[in-house]
């Protein structure tokens, strides 16, 4: 999904955004590895990608989920948004750094039930804060919490729901185009 008006701002680089931007370009390079499309664009807003990333490492250092357990948050944060660009890389990243299994990830890619119990109970309840916008049922939680997660990864979860939707929303503003090695997992919105 893309917005109608696409941004016009060009990507930036190291060298060609402010002093602010390339600071932060420079921690983005270091969490990375490189520079992705997404935060050649972001950076138009230093505020914008500066946050995303200290989001991003927060989660992924402390939410008390598994590796696998946060991709499908991602990924089933940037499906429901429908963030093409988001759920390649995060399929990318599932299959090369996370350890969650290929077939889980397609399940979440093609919108078909997840055959593993407990990451389908933490998929439901991801897609429930998200179309509840934060007011999930008693029910919802008690499934959550009895598949084994606890109440403050429901707030974790509230997090990844923020960072996603910071990267969600620039790349359907921006029209993002995928960066190559993330291609070989492209996803588009059927």
């Amino acid at each position: 999904m893309l917005s109608e008006y696409p941004l016009t701002l060009p990507a930036l680089s190291l060298e060609t955004s402010t002093p602010r931007g390339a600071e932060v370009l420079q921690k983005a390079k270091a969490q990375v590895g490189f520079i992705p499309n997404m935060y050649a664009n972001m950076v138009h807003s230093p505020g914008l990608l500066e946050t995303y990333l200290d989001g991003y490492a927060a989660f992924r250092t402390e939410s008390g989920f598994t590796p696998a357990e946060q991709e499908v948050i991602f990924l089933v944060i940037s499906r429901e948004n429908g963030c093409e660009y988001c759920v390649s890389a995060h399929s990318f990243l599932a299959d090369m750094k996370s350890g969650l299994a290929a077939d889980v990830t397609n399940a979440i890619r093609d919108g078909n039930p997840i055959a593993d119990a407990k990451l389908a109970a933490l998929a439901e309840f991801t897609r429930t804060l998200f179309h509840t916008r934060g007011l999930p049922t008693k029910a919802a939680v008690e499934a959550f919490l009895g598949a084994g997660y606890s109440e403050r990864q429901i707030l974790e979860i509230v997090l990844a729901l923020a960072v996603k939707t910071l990267s969600n929303y620039a790349n359907h503003l921006f029209h993002t185009p995928l960066d190559e090695m993330f291609s070989g997992r492209a996803w588009t919105q059927k």
